[in-house]
């Protein structure tokens, strides 16, 4: 899936706010209807159920590899919630807060102990002034005491007005992630990496919004899909953030690698899933981590010598996962905070202003365009107004996260999610019949669900059938050229592994 996202930054989310309560709207029948209660688990189909319950599993699982290989996960979320202009140090045994410190300051002085055992320790040593080196000793004076310690500057400025206007549409927003076979709070935390919830988020690569798609990607799968794709609206990326995640999850069977993708692009993960292997990892996730901690030790070694190993996947890379881990304390933090609101999506058949729709409604322009961030003058015809009411007028109600699955839908996602994985059976070109018998099942379903999965597997059968990732791949398995570089990574590094040999 070549670059089909690309990451904003390492950054971003802090202490809430207040809620941004939806104004007061009109009861005149002949612009609103009662809305009805939500649906039950007992309305679900079976097939449903499953669903949800292999997903949940699938994410347990890879929740106990995180916490094998990277134990400090839990730091990243006191990272994003902290404001700017600070250094966090935390324990790499357990992510506990140590200290935060100002990036500029009297660190003996000004500087937060969270561990008050460890106040004073910074008396004795004079700190140096440049901020990188100054670190650097902070370390090397608290590991003896605390064991391995990880810092990075904190960047809470980035979720903070965001979470402000948008925290109470998480709820709605993870029943669209759960449909989609992804957990609602694995879902929300990539979200939260990504764009801090703003729809409008924008990196200077041109990627937009939730999970940062990359606008010519946007364009084509506004071009696949039968409805008009507003992509700086949240709720209408949402549904497309988590069914191209729930479809890379079931190719690597792990949403450890499938968050990796997002950030170090399809090639890098499959050498370090590969890598992974020949360090005799036995299942994704063990492949996985062997694989980056592999290349994070490499790079130590020498950035040059063994660059063809590893290539552009760097510490931010190997971070990634983690960081989105350790943010599911933060989604659920900030579900608990604000009071949750509902999301009505209605599809128009022509374009409507946004002074209409608040004449129509009483909703104060401002509240509008919370709902909908890419409005700035009116809502095109084919795409969908979102609002926290249904209102008859406006067009057919397509929020389906409201509704219990269709059966249909139900059971080609259940098939679905448990296809087998492995990066070298979905990249043989036979296995894209596989993938067009999923799609067309989606679209049959006739579901706004099935079309939203159906479009996002187009886009990945043309990316895996016209980018050269699984030629690529097949030749970093297979090279005796990498293999011999391999095997020198493995025995400077001191480990004692059986090396494969190259398939004739």
């Amino acid at each position: 899936m070549k670059h089909l996202v690309y990451l904003l930054g390492l950054a971003t989310i802090v202490c809430v706010g207040p809620l941004v309560h939806a104004q007061a709207f009109r009861t005149d029948s002949s612009s609103t209807v009662p809305t009805d209660p939500p649906f039950t688990d007992s309305l679900e189909p079976p097939a449903a159920r499953a669903a949800a319950e292999y997903a949940r599993t699938r994410l347990e699982r890879d929740l106990a590899a995180v916490q094998t290989h990277r134990p400090s996960y839990p730091f990243w979320q006191h990272i994003f919630t902290i404001p700017d202009g600070r250094i966090a140090f935390g324990s790499a045994r357990d992510g506990r807060l140590l200290a935060v410190f100002p990036t500029n300051g009297d660190w003996v002085r000004d500087g937060v102990w969270e561990e008050k055992s460890l106040n004073g320790i910074l008396k004795g040593p004079t700190l140096p002034k440049r901020l990188d080196a100054r670190r650097d000793t902070v370390v090397r004076v608290l590991e003896p005491v605390t064991g391995p310690v990880v810092h990075n500057p904190t960047r809470g400025q980035f979720l903070l007005p965001n979470a402000q206007r948008y925290g109470s549409f998480l709820q709605e927003w993870g029943a669209i992630y759960e449909r989609f076979g992804v957990p609602a709070e694995i879902g929300l935390a990539q979200a939260i990496l990504e764009s801090g919830l703003d729809g409008r988020a924008r990196s200077r690569a041109q990627a937009l919004g939730f999970c940062q798609f990359l606008r010519r990607n946007w364009a084509f799968l506004d071009k696949l899909s039968p409805v008009v794709l507003e992509a700086y609206n949240q709720t209408t990326q949402a549904p497309y953030c988590a069914a191209y995640l729930s479809v890379l999850a079931t190719m690597y069977d792990s949403f450890v690698p499938a968050l990796s993708e997002h950030h170090a692009g399809g090639v890098n993960v499959g050498r370090t899933m590969i890598n992974g292997e020949r360090l005799g990892g036995t299942d994704p996730r063990e492949q996985y981590f062997r694989g980056s901690d592999f290349a994070a030790s490499l790079r130590q070694v020498s950035l040059r010598r063994y660059r063809d190993l590893y290539r552009t996947y760097g510490h931010r890379s190997s971070l990634y996962a983690e960081m989105v881990f350790g943010n599911i304390a933060n989604v659920k933090r900030l579900i608990a905070e604000y009071p949750q609101v509902p999301i009505f999506a209605m599809r128009l058949s022509k374009p409507i202003r946004v002074l209409d729709i608040s004449a129509r409604t009483g909703i104060k322009p401002d509240e509008v365009k919370r709902f909908n961030p890419a409005l700035t003058t009116r809502v095109p015809a084919k795409a969908n107004l979102y609002l926290p009411f249904y209102v008859r007028q406006f067009g057919p109600d397509v929020s389906f996260w409201h509704r219990p699955p269709t059966p249909e839908y139900a059971e080609v996602l259940n098939d679905f999610l448990r296809i087998d994985g492995g990066i070298a059976r979905w990249h043989e070109a036979s296995f894209e019949s596989t993938l067009r018998t999923f799609q067309d099942r989606f679209e049959a379903t006739g579901t706004e669900e099935g079309s939203v999965m159906a479009t996002t597997l187009a886009y990945v059968i043309s990316d895996l059938r016209t980018s050269r990732r699984a030629a690529i791949l097949e030749d970093f398995r297979t090279s005796g050229r990498i293999l011999e570089l391999f095997r020198r990574g493995v025995e400077e590094l001191g480990l004692t592994i059986g090396v494969p040999q190259a398939r004739n």
